[in-house]
């Protein structure tokens, strides 16, 4: 494997030493407390020459608040600092033999204390040249909550009742965890992050114009995921304790452990929840042409009513270590493992009707169970060449993932006017997948002179997924009830995508104008083999279409990336800046939209993948512009995108008919011929008074698609909006009251109009103990309206749904916290946090 001599070749180019010997002095001393005259861990000594005007080294104490560090003879001033303390200056200090410094008495400032205490609480937004960065703060509606419920408070960000997460207004949206494709976020499932805890989440970028750095893949953009880890000295974390109403139970703990030479850090989580679903159709089926003739259906109208209760248990543990292996370099071990169990009971009622009277009534049950196993271990190096900014950076990654479902359906009668009414068959399905996927990632950064900076990276992604499905059915000929297999619909199906990629990038600043040009190139390879029983020429007089049951694609693409800055303010006002980026970008068809069998989670409407879907390429050109006054930021942009080949899913009658006559309709995915996207956002943080705070953002687009399927024209075009607002107010008696409000506007595209759907969460927190810990209560969808109606219409039929994916939920929550107001002063931030972009803000 070529790859791995590449890897080590650069490992052996940069590791060296490259600072040239000097003569050197010990300088040591003590910290301490002064006013309860205990020594400090971790207070940091740093030793600035005026002469070369910059910190020459510096390090930190002991458990004991002792130090020794080797200095270069000369002048200096030496700084003792430790958050929330004065900083202590001894200016002026000629170092030429060693010194002993003795002890240095320094006391906590009350003033400094409070501003981080705020700091920590606000949600911000920082403009960079290919992102927003938005810090969660403590935002007390998630308290208790999951990440998805953390990332629909983020402006550009909407998470619809199902989970699915969307960069405005657009579903085809890169999930990142720590800057990598993570197990974490489910493998691109992104149902999982309902899984994770909110309080694990530090920060969120919304990358809506990525550079070079990162994949290519996800027209909308990437979300990357911040988690907690590594932000305070000694030993500390905090413990979550939740119940709620649906039932909900969880408990979760963030633990560090920060020495001289290693930091040991830990997520911890346990969740039990019930999550009762509802949903209600109403179909309307219309006569059709069969050969030539006008045939009616047997049933011109199918009213269902389903309640689903869904018990899901889950743990997950992320347990890693950094050691330090000098000043300038370190490496990070970790692993994260998930286990799930769900449980779900479906209850199905359906009345269906001839002539506007019921004639006949079912009951269908569906008990579903499924256990998800996944593991993931992450390795990354860091070597900082030299004080510059010289840096190399080697991730390494892999991830298993194995998931069992078993399904028995059964569909009784009710009532019925027929005297021998047809069997309906019993049904048993048993899925298993397995998942593999490996990363290998170098990135090194090389510095050019004080404003410039160069980039180089290599990346490998494998990943394969190979499902087995079986389907058993009722002998409708044997009259024991036995169930036999269903050659047509079982089958194997193994995919693989694979995707190699280099890139580069260069980046400046120039007075006011800084820009990052970057260029990517990967190759994907998309492998996929079905092993069916079925014939090519019965595959496609069952599916209505060719049908690759095997497939291997290789497509090598370039993604430039441009990124420009300008700062608007002068040097005595605040920010104000215009950016403006261009990028290109590929959806990749993947897992469930290319794997032909259908579903089975309903007998009449059923989903399934077409393999024959072509990869869909975006280019996005984005314009915003941000300005700060005291209390109030604004940011803005406007934005257009335009989809070649992009995906659309489409409903149409397959053509079939149960065993007692209703037609089976199909949702399925294509390539139509293009996508054209435009929009504008709009987000105001406000804080007019330090009790009061105040959070709006407004996201406004319209879509236009054009193409055809079978014969049928699927164009649309459509505009809407979303816009959320949020306030959080202090009270007395350290109460904090917080609302946030959402409302997403009404979509269509060519077959379906979907309602307007609002939703508000409610949230009070209060500081106990000492301020040690926070005990809050939260209500989400206060008003219980967070449904979403719908209204499709084909030449087959007309449906009126509506579903609720989650009624109002009420949520308690105990955090405590523990050694946490010392904030750790070494930056050792490295390629955990997916890496440093250029930070050019003016």
């Amino acid at each position: 494997m070529k790859l791995i001599p590449f890897l080590f070749t650069l490992l052996f180019l940069f590791t060296s030493n490259l600072v040239s010997a000097q003569d050197e002095v010990s300088i040591t001393g003590t910290v301490m407390d002064k006013d309860v005259n205990q020594p400090l861990e971790y207070a940091t000594i740093a030793f600035f020459s005026k002469k070369e005007n910059k910190i020459i080294t510096g390090g930190i104490t002991d458990m004991e608040g002792k130090f020794n560090i080797k200095v270069p003879k000369g002048i200096y001033d030496i700084s003792i600092e430790y958050i929330s303390y004065t900083t202590q200056t001894i200016p002026n200090k000629t170092l030429n033999k060693d010194t002993d410094l003795g002890v240095t008495g320094i006391a906590i400032d009350a003033e400094a204390l409070g501003e981080v205490s705020i700091i920590a609480e606000r949600t911000t937004v920082e403009i960079k040249l290919d992102k927003k960065v938005y810090n969660i703060g403590q935002d007390l509606t998630t308290s208790g909550g999951t990440v998805s419920d953390a990332l629909n408070n983020v402006p550009s960000v909407s998470v619809d009742i199902e989970g699915g997460i969307s960069l405005r207004g657009n579903e085809n949206v890169k999930i990142l965890i720590n800057g990598k494709p993570s197990a974490m976020a489910g493998f691109g499932d992104t149902n999982v992050l309902s899984q994770l805890p909110a309080e694990a989440i530090e920060r969120v970028e919304v990358i809506t114009s990525p550079s070079a750095r990162y994949d290519a893949e996800g027209t909308a953009g990437i979300l990357n995921i911040i988690l907690r880890q590594k932000e305070t000295l000694g030993f500390n974390g905090g413990l979550n304790l939740t119940v709620g109403d649906p039932d909900n139970v969880g408990v979760s703990a963030n633990l560090n452990l920060r020495k001289e030479k290693y930091n040991l850090f830990t997520n911890l989580g346990y969740r039990y929840y019930d999550a009762p679903r509802t949903s209600f159709s109403d179909t309307e089926y219309f006569d059709r042409l069969i050969d030539g003739a006008l045939k009616t259906p047997e049933f011109q109208r199918i009213r269902e009513d389903q309640n689903v209760d869904r018990l899901n248990r889950n743990y997950n543990a992320n347990i890693g270590m950094e050691y330090f292996i000098n000043d300038a370099s370190s490496i990070t071990g970790s692993v994260f493992y998930r286990y799930g169990e769900d449980a779900d009971l479906s209850i199905n009622n359906s009345d269906r009707f001839i002539g506007g009277s019921i004639v006949e009534q079912t009951l269908r049950k569906e008990k579903q169970t499924e256990e998800d196993n996944s593991y993931q271990i992450s390795l990354n190096y860091i070597n900082r060449l030299d004080d510059n900014g010289q840096q190399l950076t080697v991730d390494v990654q892999y991830g298993k993932d194995k998931e069992t479902q078993e399904t028995g359906i059964s569909e009784d009668y009710i009532s019925t006017q027929q005297s021998d009414p047809d069997l309906i068959p019993r049904e048993e399905v048993f899925t298993t997948e397995k998942q593999n996927e490996y990363l290998i990632q170098a990135d090194y950064v090389l510095p050019i002179g004080e404003d410039s900076r160069f980039e180089l990276g290599y990346r490998d992604n494998f990943e394969n997924k190979r499902t087995d499905y079986n389907l058993n059915q009722e002998d409708e000929d044997n009259q024991t009830g036995n169930l036999v297999l269903n050659d047509t619909l079982s089958n194997i199906f193994d995919y693989t995508e694979h995707v190699t990629a280099i890139y580069s990038q260069y980046g400046t600043k120039l007075g006011k104008f800084s820009f990052l040009l970057g260029l990517r190139l990967e190759n994907t390879r998309l492998k996929g083999d079905i092993d069916s029983r079925l014939t090519d020429e019965e595959l496609l007089k069952y599916f209505k279409f060719p049908i690759q049951t095997n497939f291997d694609n290789n497509y090598l693409g370039l993604f430039p990336t441009v990124n420009l800055i300008y700062n608007l303010a002068k040097e005595d006002e605040r920010e104000e800046s215009v950016t403006l980026g261009y990028n290109r970008r590929i959806n990749r068809p993947r897992g469930w939209y290319i794997n032909p069998f259908p579903s089975r989670s309903s007998r009449t409407n059923v989903f399934q993948g077409n393999p024959n879907l072509q990869p869909a390429f975006a280019s996005a050109f984005d314009l915003g512009y941000l300005k700060r006054w005291d209390g109030l930021t604004l940011t803005s942009s406007i934005y257009y995108q335009h989809e070649t080949d992009s995906f659309e899913r489409v409903e149409e009658n397959t053509g079939q008919q149960t065993t007692d006559g209703i037609d089976i309709i199909r949702t399925i995915p294509v390539n139509l011929s293009s996508n054209e996207r435009i929009g504008a956002e709009l987000g105001i943080l406000y804080s007019p008074a330090k009790w009061l705070r105040l959070n709006s953002s407004i996201n406004f687009f319209q879509f236009e698609t054009t193409g055809e399927f079978n014969g049928v024209d699927y164009s649309a075009k459509n505009t809407s909006y979303f816009a959320r607002f949020s306030s959080k107010v202090s009270l007395p008696y350290k109460i904090d009251w917080q609302t946030n409000a959402y409302y997403r506007g009404a979509q269509e595209n060519a077959q379906t109009k979907t309602d307007g759907i609002f939703s508000m969460d409610l949230a009070f927190s209060k500081e106990i103990f000492k301020d040690k810990a926070t005990l809050s209560l939260n209500v989400r969808d206060l008003t219980n309206t967070q449904k979403r109606n719908s209204y499709t219409t084909t030449e087959f039929f007309n449906r009126e749904s509506e579903m609720q994916w989650r009624p109002r939920q009420i949520t308690l929550t105990l955090m405590f916290r523990f050694n946490q107001q010392k904030k750790q002063q070494r930056d050792r931030e490295n390629g955990q946090n997916g890496g440093e972009d250029m930070d050019f803000q003016g």
